[in-house]
């Protein structure tokens, strides 16, 4: 992947992974869109990096999917770089959140609908371009699910299996299609202060971003680059393991 001269749209990129990714195409002089729901937190990044362009969208919502990608086609038509980034998490007692069904349709929409069907209106127009790239950011939790998130961890094993099923898909057009498996890292996902315990997310950025440039297509860090290569029996040690874990240090979870 080239590292400069890029026109990149990052969706969900107006803090954490996404924005920290930002700021370095930004620092290797590339232009950058961020994408994200809340209009405010946008032009709080703005404020952060003036040279970054921003867009509301709910990639949840088919319309506004459909509408960016218009936007795209006509204000950076030289666009050659897609990261779907975007995600929620949410814990859940499977035993309790029958009746709830809106909260996790709106998961699955965020964490699937949207990369997915970024992934196939972007793919054609990239074709055209550049040095394209389609970066999807999953999860370690889609090699071994968190019982704890179990929606979350599903959606990313969905996003793992697409990511493959595009890059054997795409591999005569020229189109790199990469995947990127953070492990827990200190952001705000899933709440303020649950991932505090995580990787470091300046130096999680500074690791993915440079693999990026070398060209890797399955970009894990720490614990989860260990999962890439885990065998089935590892993982399951691994997520029961977890999953214990959790139960100790959250034991009125399942009451």
């Amino acid at each position: 992947m080239e590292s400069d001269h890029n026109i990149v749209i990052i969706t969900g990129g107006s803090a954490g992974i996404g924005l920290a990714l930002a700021e370095r195409f930004l620092n290797n002089d590339n232009e950058v869109i961020i994408v994200g729901r809340r209009k405010e937190k946008l032009e709080e990044a703005k404020s952060k990096f003036p040279r970054l362009h921003t867009r509301v969208c709910d990639v949840s919502q088919e319309k506004e999917r459909l509408d960016l990608f218009e936007w795209v086609k006509t204000n950076f038509p030289k666009l050659n770089m897609l990261i779907n980034n975007a995600g929620i998490q949410q814990r859940s007692n499977l035993m309790q959140e029958g009746d709830n069904w809106k909260k996790f349709d709106k998961e699955i929409s965020i964490n699937v609908d949207g990369p997915i069907h970024l992934s196939m209106l972007f793919a054609p127009f990239l074709a055209n371009q550049p040095n394209p790239a389609i970066i999807n950011v999953s999860s370690g939790l889609a090699l071994t699910p968190g019982a704890w998130v179990p929606v979350y961890s599903a959606t990313k094993a969905a996003l793992h299996s697409f990511t493959v099923s595009l890059r054997l898909q795409l591999a005569e057009t020229g189109i790199h299609v990469a995947e990127i498996l953070p492990p827990a890292v200190n952001t705000d996902l899933g709440g303020t202060g649950l991932h505090t315990f995580g990787a470091p997310l300046q130096d999680f950025a500074d690791s993915v971003f440079a693999r990026l440039l070398k060209g890797d297509v399955e970009i894990g860090y720490g614990d989860s680059e260990a999962r890439l290569h885990a065998s089935m029996d590892e993982i399951r040690t691994r997520t029961e393991k977890a999953w214990s874990n959790f139960q100790t240090n959250n034991p009125d979870f399942l009451d």
